[in-house]
């Protein structure tokens, strides 16, 4: 098996004019629910959730 490039699967935000492309976003109503979205979508893809401290997050599988 060789070696899989890094590839953003998802974003997650409670602001949807900060993101815009051409992964999924999920947009949360809170913090909370963002985190929660952030942790089952890492969990279920095999991925890392990364938090970009502007109220994104991102799943990338490395």
């Amino acid at each position: 098996m060789g070696e899989e490039a890094k590839q953003i699967l998802a974003v997650i935000t409670t602001d949807r004019n900060k993101v815009t492309g051409a992964v999924p976003i999920f947009i949360a109503d809170n913090e909370e629910e963002k985190q929660k979205t952030a942790l089952f979508l890492a969990k279920t893809l095999d991925a890392m959730v990364h938090d970009l401290e502007n109220g994104i997050y991102f799943i990338v599988r490395h």
